[in-house]
């Protein structure tokens, strides 16, 4: 007979547990999170391995080819983000003399104004403007341990696709005979999900990176394709990423244009980005191949920041997914992916189909009212 722990016994379990697993995500970040990377790298070039390998193509020669493939790719962007960082390094000298102006006269506006004090603000923004170029050991020490991290992921994405099918069948058998038929569609579905997924936000990136250096050109700001593409590549993160890319132009432009119109317009631009990011390119390619409510998106992306930082929002929506899958096909918990999915808020929603619906209620309530005067 199965023993019945009291609530309190169960709930103080699982409390216990959340906490030790989130201690051990953070201890272990730096060996977890670029795994997790390698593992969303592996989806995205599933699809081209596995096409090669359908050919007759040697399962090595075709992984190989695929990793080759992403090196070239990450390579030509990589040579051209680095190449437009040189150029404005060379005119950081120049950019730091204008944002010190900048910071007097924000400094003056405060104490004419407003009356307040701005000494402080100018003592602090000041500071921080001239330690730039000057934490060279930190930079040094952070630039090799992320160099060795990347240089890591050709090695897990080799791996990972080499090892697939012994990993599949590792699961099939802690799993047991017994629930063989649902741990194979769960393992199908997640490759199907994550690798749309993965293809699909990659498209849309490589998208907004054309549409923002276009849009940085129009508006007139110095380095448009640079700080297109550096504030496209946050588009990884839903929501939050299109905002937080496009404060690196705003707050550049802020402090190094002589006018604001230039910080106005980015703003303007930015919000018509995020528009049509959310509205038309992501529900079109990347389609609903994650169907995860934006409240669990948005405390997934904040738990994911709050354990890894940045890395953490950019691989929290996919596992999220896998994790979604898992609850929808094993029966005791069905009930998490009911709340994790969108369904049973479908008549609050503001579609096409509610608004028809409110507008014929309007009028039947007018017609109501006509009729009893």
């Amino acid at each position: 007979m199965r023993r019945k722990y009291p609530f309190g016994f169960r709930l103080t379990y699982v409390l216990l547990s959340i906490i030790l697993l989130i201690y051990g995500l953070i201890l272990a970040k730096d060996f977890l999170y670029p795994l997790a990377f390698g593992i969303l790298l592996s989806y995205l070039l599933y699809p081209i391995v596995n096409f090669l390998e359908k050919k007759g193509t040697p399962r090595i020669l075709a992984i190989l080819a695929g990793i080759l493939l992403g090196i070239v790719v990450i390579a030509f962007i990589a040579a051209f983000v680095f190449k437009r960082i040189s150029l404005f390094t060379d005119e950081l000298p120049l950019f730091r003399q204008k944002m010190i102006a900048h910071i007097e006269q924000f400094q003056y506006y405060i104490n004419e104004e407003l009356g307040i004090p701005g000494d402080r603000l100018k003592e602090f923004l000041l500071t921080h403007i001239m330690d730039l170029g000057l934490q060279s050991e930190k930079v040094f020490s952070a630039t090799t341990g992320t160099v060795f991290k990347v240089l890591m992921q050709p090695v897990y994405i080799f791996l990972f696709l080499y090892y697939r099918t012994k990993f599949a069948y590792f699961i099939l058998k802690i799993t047991g005979r017994n629930n063989r038929p649902i741990v194979v569609k769960i393992l199908k579905e997640i490759a199907t999900v994550v690798t749309r997924y993965m293809l699909g936000v990659t498209t849309v990136v490589l998208i907004l990176c054309i549409f923002n250096s276009i849009g940085y050109l129009i508006i007139g700001i110095q380095y448009p394709l640079l700080l297109g593409v550096v504030s496209a590549l946050f588009s990884f993160i839903p929501y939050f990423g299109n905002f937080i890319g496009g404060a690196i132009p705003f707050l550049f432009t802020l402090l190094t244009e002589d006018s604001m119109k230039y910080s106005l317009r980015i703003i303007v631009f930015v919000y018509i980005v995020h528009v049509l990011e959310n509205n038309f390119l992501s529900p079109n390619i990347v389609g609903n191949n994650v169907r995860i409510n934006p409240f669990i998106v948005i405390i997934g992306l904040i738990v994911g920041a709050m354990i890894w930082g940045l890395p953490g929002m950019l691989v929290v929506i996919p596992f999220l997914a896998m994790l979604k899958i898992i609850f929808n096909d094993v029966p005791s918990m069905q009930s998490y992916s009911y709340l994790f999915g969108s369904r049973g808020t479908k008549r609050h929603a503001l579609t096409i189909e509610n608004i028809r619906n409110f507008t014929r209620r309007l009028r039947r309530t007018g017609r109501t009212v006509n009729g009893n005067r």
